[in-house]
């Protein structure tokens, strides 16, 4: 069978060959070295001059039925090069060309970028038309753009559109009346509408951390999606220290204070009976304070346990554990790897008038009605241990510590598993097996662990393909057997890309977890009593059919839930 035969075309290389603009073979090779390079077809073909400038042009403005311009017939003025950093149109290979009332035509070569331009919306504050351009002309233009581009990194790189400052965005803090009047300097920047549109932007595009990083000579503003950075703005610099003191005021900190680092928390009305609340974290550097905002919806954690990607054997065994009335049940996994949220759909599940739930947390992201959550604060003397020995004394049926760090606190956690408790919480390792031979070197005793430990969850989280343009990829035979594929399945399997399109952020839409759920065998147990390492619990479970994170992962991707980029991303170590 030959390269031309298995290689599934995209629907535009279809379109070229449909059209006689290329042939058979040609188109072939094309969609292999774009796969190859993770280079956009469009923009592949163009590079490599196998398609003239004009009849891509005209191909993609018919198979997503968008306009043509001529840039070269287009007078792109000053007012509208100033609406965007050059630099930052570079990056989202887009250029707005001419502005019409509180709309902004936007040059586009390669249809692959049409999901940057909310990106565009929201850096001009105007409503974003795309239109297809050739290829050589826009790069010309973004490489020889004849606007002074000295100053892009500090100008602004994002304003506040009409319509959204006029929402009444109500900030449930404290009463503001006592601040000042005047919120715009010589920027014409007004701090208060500015503010709210980085949030309630920040909160429609699903953004799960929000950077703000001043430095010597520009201010930079990054969203994490899908557990990625991205720049999304570089305001003036000059506004750093009001939007600092505006976020403090919000959060309820010493604004006064730069010297020492705070934490506080947001309280954002974004609807009538909805609220979003930002963790807010500020930290004293070189050139002003870095703030980092973590998004925390609560509505998370009532998604639903069929929502997180748990395959069918995954979920029985993990709803098993939380019907048992004692033990532990364990998540483990690095930083941003969705442990709370798992932790809480358990919580969620068991949430009845008839259980007595509390929580330590450091701090507590996710509010629930019901729970008892506590914050520890160290600096007080409420530590995790002194807080579990608290739980105790109130009569409590399900125990969740946010995280077990010392010896003290893990046994206090076990006793409370032996007697009749429930105790969820988390620890920072590897993988499943590795958190047991974690709790040893903790200094827990083995048979306290063998007999106490119910199950163990390690988890990543990975993005998903984007459902409307993901596409099939020919990968060879190698390759995916040298990623851990198994040769028999090699033959009938459809693997998928990342294309990108409007709906979703280069390719990706969401993310889905990728897990091993380890039920604690008598078998294993008895390995935890000799003393054995993790690889030897390893082994044990795959005996037992307990797939590792990797087989999780691979499972995903045969289902075409992630691309192969995102299985060797999240589990390879």
């Amino acid at each position: 069978m030959t390269v031309a035969e298995t290689i599934v075309f995209p629907s535009l290389v279809k379109r070229l060959l449909d059209q006689g603009k290329i042939s058979h073979d040609v188109a072939s090779e094309a969609v292999a070295g774009a796969q190859a390079e993770n280079t956009p077809i469009a923009t592949y073909l163009m590079q490599q001059r196998l398609v003239t400038q004009q009849d891509i042009a005209l191909m993609c403005s018919a198979e997503y039925g968008l306009n043509i311009a001529d840039i070269d017939a287009i007078e792109i003025t000053d007012e509208v090069r100033d609406v965007l950093p050059l630099d930052k149109a570079r990056k989202l290979q887009l250029l707005p060309i001419f502005k019409l009332g509180k709309g902004i035509h936007v040059g586009v070569a390669d249809p692959h970028y049409l999901s940057n331009l909310d990106d565009i919306k929201f850096a001009t504050g105007l409503v974003a038309e795309p239109v297809i351009v050739e290829y050589n002309k826009l790069q010309a233009l973004l490489r020889n753009s004849t606007g002074d581009s000295s100053d892009d990194a500090v100008r602004l790189g994002m304003t506040v559109s009409s319509a959204t400052a006029e929402q009444d965005l109500a900030i449930d803090t404290y009463d503001m009346e006592s601040e000042e009047e005047e919120e715009e300097d010589d920027t014409g920047i007004d701090i208060i509408k500015f503010v709210n549109e980085l949030l309630l932007h920040a909160i429609q595009k699903g953004v799960s951390d929000i950077h703000i990083e001043p430095y010597e000579k520009l201010l930079r503003i990054r969203y994490r999606i899908d557990g990625i950075l991205q720049v999304i703005a570089t305001p003036p610099k000059k506004i750093s220290p009001r939007l600092a003191a505006r976020l403090k005021v919000m959060a309820r900190l010493n604004s006064s204070e730069k010297r020492i680092p705070q934490d506080g928390r947001i309280h954002f009305k974004v609807a009538d009976d909805k609220y979003i609340d930002f963790r807010v974290s500020t930290l004293p550097t070189l050139y002003g304070e870095k703030i980092v905002m973590r998004i925390l919806d609560s509505s998370s954690a009532s998604l639903g346990v069929d929502m997180l990607g748990f395959e069918p054997e995954q979920k029985e065994a993990l709803l098993n554990a939380l019907k048992k009335p004692d033990g532990m049940i364990l998540v483990t996994g690095p930083t941003g790897s969705g442990k709370t949220v798992t932790l809480y759909t358990g919580l969620n599940i068991l949430n009845t008038s008839e259980k007595n739930i509390a929580t330590a947390e450091d701090p507590s992201e996710i509010q629930l009605p019901g729970i008892n959550q506590v914050n520890v604060d160290p600096k007080a003397g409420l530590t995790f241990a002194a807080a579990l020995k608290a739980f105790l004394r109130q009569d409590p049926d399900i125990i969740m510590v946010g995280e077990i760090r010392d010896l003290e606190t893990a046994d206090i956690a076990m006793k409370a598993a032996q007697t009749g408790h429930l105790v969820l919480s988390t620890l920072h390792t590897n993988n499943a097996p590795e958190t047991l031979t974690r709790l040893i070197n903790m200094g827990v005793k083995p048979f306290n662990i063998a007999s106490t430990v119910h199950l163990i969850v390690a988890q990543r989280l990975a993005r998903r393909l984007c459902k409307e343009c993901k596409e099939p990829v020919d990968i060879p035979e190698e390759a995916l057997l040298s990623l851990g594929f198994k040769k028999e399945d090699i033959p009938t399997l459809e693997l998928y890309g990342p294309v990108g399109c409007s709906a979703c952020s280069g390719g990706y839409k969401g993310r889905v977890g990728i897990y091993q759920v380890m039920p604690i065998s008598t078998a294993m147990g008895r390995l935890v009593m000799d003393g054995k390492n993790a690889m030897d619990i390893a082994d044990q479970a795959q005996k037992e059919g307990i797939s590792d994170l990797r087989q999780s992962a691979i499972k995903k991707a045969m289902d075409g839930i992630i691309s192969l980029q995102e299985l060797e991303r999240v589990t390879k170590d």
